[in-house]
């Protein structure tokens, strides 16, 4: 069986004496594992464009195991990823984020439009990293089944209120005026942002702005609440945190 399909190298693993194996996060099939034959060797036409983070078409053919890839044309490599060290494991960071929330053989058209905008966005250097972390981490939960309740104050049902808390554990929001365990004190314009992150249009996703204080608390919650929902530990957010980024 071939197949052709348009993919963004998230994960490369070398196996064997010659070959490697690489993840595609590709619209149509969701994750898929491939294959690159004789990757190390010189002369292989396809090992540049079978790199992490490149975007590219795809042509893979089906062994009786595994899939292979035939042929690969870039369209976009993001060479300005690696102009940073901070800029670069954010995006290692997204790539395991998407590899461990992601799901084979099904379609994935949104997940790989938000991790292809954050890309962009982090070569641009338009928007803050810590916005643009936040989105990524809340909306592939949201993508991947872990969003949280945010329609009301899980007690009175109450919708907005000047100030809110989000449970980090129960994964839903309280007014202020019920009793609310631990949660995080969050401003309305945070939890505001937070529904904006989860139901907005994948195209409008990343198109709002905090002041640095409710930006701060933002990237609090939005990792806090990931971290409760993988229970492998994330060695690229370890690594990204060691570098002590401020942005």
């Amino acid at each position: 069986m071939q197949l052709t399909t348009k993919g963004l190298i998230i994960k490369e693993q070398s196996t064997g004496e010659s070959d490697r194996i690489v993840t595609l996060l590709t619209a149509d099939f969701g994750l898929i594992r491939a294959f690159v034959r004789r990757a190390k060797t010189f002369k292989n036409q396809n090992l540049s464009s079978t790199s992490l983070f490149v975007y590219g078409d795809f042509t893979l053919y089906k062994s009786k195991d595994a899939y292979v890839i035939d042929s690969a044309a870039p369209i976009e490599v993001f060479f300005d990823l690696r102009n940073d060290i901070e800029t670069l494991a954010l995006a290692q960071y997204f790539a395991q984020l998407t590899y461990y929330l992601g799901a084979e053989e099904s379609p994935a058209p949104e997940t790989l439009r938000l991790v292809l905008n954050a890309l962009y966005l982090l070569c641009k250097g338009t928007k803050s990293k810590k916005l643009i972390k936040a989105v990524v981490e809340m909306r592939l939960l949201t993508l991947g089944g872990y969003m949280p309740n945010l329609l009301g104050c899980y007690r009175c049902s109450v919708y907005e209120t000047d100030m809110m808390f989000f449970d980090i554990q129960e994964g839903c929001i309280y007014c202020q005026d019920c009793f609310r365990n631990n949660a995080l004190e969050a401003p309305l314009s945070v939890i505001t942002a937070i529904r904006y992150i989860c139901l907005s249009d994948i195209s409008k996703v990343y198109s709002f702005n905090l002041g640095d204080e409710n930006m701060n608390i933002l990237s609090d919650i939005c990792e806090k609440y990931l971290l409760s929902r993988i229970d492998s530990r994330i060695s690229t957010l370890d690594f990204y945190k060691s570098l002590n980024t401020g942005n």
